[in-house]
């Protein structure tokens, strides 16, 4: 077989994903899920990612999808695991857990073998993309994540679903929870008009609307330019992500800010 094999994990609000690629990003096994316990703290996704990772065959290297913010492999912050439950109020005790901690270098030092990880919505995006112009990811999951693409260049990673809505935030309006709360057709117009105002905000040319929500839109209301993806591309993006990274080794991100 040409090429080296990658484990996909995408580590979602509600559940745990893994998947063995081939080098083409061909399936080499069944896609195989765990639900995500809570309170998540970082010890005990380590230990659930050892568990999803036993039902996967061997790999070569791995890359995960992480429902927050990261930076160099360090987490910047991460909503839904700052938590006690979905839909619960941030608990202090799990903000200060998360927040700096080391996520790339501890899944590395649990599986031994190199590894990637970004925010989820950046390795969705890296599977759907064409490459051209400024395009815009938005994930409708647990929360809302959004990436950022210019002529195939990932920027930067914003958590452009902080901005405010009606008091509260898009992350929390139109997230899982609020669904089921408010129920699918008001859900759906939140959506529509969060979606209207990242469109306001970054301008994009294309705009791809994935996460495990997304099938819940009506592709005929969404709007011009839009595009929703399958939630597998979140998986098939762990493929594009080292290709965009690399193969060289990690800068230390000790000094990272």
């Amino acid at each position: 077989m040409d090429g080296p094999r990658t484990l996909a994990i995408d580590i979602g609000g509600s559940g745990l994903k893994a998947i063995v690629l081939t080098a083409t990003g061909d399936p080499l096994s069944e896609r195989t899920r765990r639900e995500t316990p809570y309170p998540c703290t970082p010890p005990v996704l380590l230990d659930e990612l050892t568990e999803l990772v036993k039902s996967q065959p061997e790999h070569d290297r791995v890359s995960v999808g992480f429902p927050g913010a990261i930076r160099r492999g360090r987490v910047r912050e991460v909503p839904a695991f700052s938590r006690r439950g979905p839909g619960l109020p941030p608990d202090p005790e799990l903000v200060a857990m998360w927040t700096g901690f080391e996520l790339e270098a501890a899944i590395a030092e649990r599986f031994a073998t190199p590894i990637r990880v970004a925010n989820d919505a950046d390795v969705q995006g890296c599977a759907v993309i064409s490459g051209h112009g400024m395009e815009l990811v938005v994930t409708l999951g647990t929360g809302i994540g959004t990436a950022v693409f210019f002529d195939g260049t990932l920027l930067p990673h914003m958590e452009l679903s902080h901005g405010t809505y009606g008091g509260t935030s898009i992350e929390v309006s139109c997230g899982d929870n609020e669904r089921h709360k408010i129920g699918k057709e008001k859900w759906r117009k939140r959506v529509l008009e969060a979606l209207d105002a990242f469109e306001e905000m970054v301008l994009p040319d294309h705009m791809y609307i994935g996460g495990g929500n997304a099938k819940r839109l009506d592709p005929d209301t969404i709007g011009p330019n839009r595009t929703i993806v399958p939630n597998i591309s979140g998986l098939l993006g762990g493929i594009a992500l080292w290709e965009r990274t690399g193969d060289n080794p990690r800068v230390p991100s000790a000094t990272a800010s």
